[in-house]
């Protein structure tokens, strides 16, 4: 009897054991999860970018240049379009901003009309009307265009890879 017994619980073990499936475990680190970059919002991104957008738009209105210039990603893969000129890239870009920024002895008004943030995980464009108001001396100008800026997430924070400025042509009359 003692045999018998043995025997049904080893038959019983190994029927329990073999019952059970080993619960697969997945490596996100190599198979990470799927993420929809078109219609997530990625709220907190997206607070990030519009704060780093802010930030350039203070240190214009502070006359920090050097603080301006921080927010850019200068490399080989920068690039600006403005004024309807050819693509030019990060050196050129900095002179530009250092000259133009340099100069301004006041920012009467630093508008961005219809600002859109979009992310797309670790790059996010910010899509605006500028409507700046900058005095050199005694003279105003006054600057409206479309702008879009590109952003690339990076250990520093979000920095500028790209900058395009058209004009925005005024509202048709009635």
């Amino acid at each position: 009897m003692k045999t018998k017994s043995t025997l049904i619980l080893i038959v019983l073990v190994g029927l329990f054991f073999t019952g059970c499936k080993k619960e697969e475990v997945k490596d996100t680190s190599t198979n990470p999860p799927k993420v929809d970059l078109i219609n997530e919002e990625f709220p907190d991104a997206k607070q990030e970018v519009l704060e780093t957008f802010q930030g350039i738009a203070q240190s214009i209105i502070d006359h920090d240049i050097d603080k301006l210039i921080s927010y850019h990603a200068y490399g080989p893969k920068f690039t600006e379009f403005k004024d309807g000129a050819p693509r030019n890239g990060g050196a050129d870009n900095e002179a530009y901003e250092r000259s133009l920024f340099g100069s301004v002895t006041e920012v009467v008004k630093f508008g961005a009309d219809d600002l859109q943030i979009a992310v797309y995980g670790d790059v996010a464009n910010v899509t605006f009307h500028s409507d700046f108001q900058l005095k050199f001396g005694e003279d105003l100008v006054v600057v409206n265009n479309q702008i879009t800026l590109l952003f690339v997430k990076t250990d520093q924070g979000w920095k500028l890879v790209h900058e395009h400025h058209s004009p925005l042509n005024p509202p048709e009359k009635s």
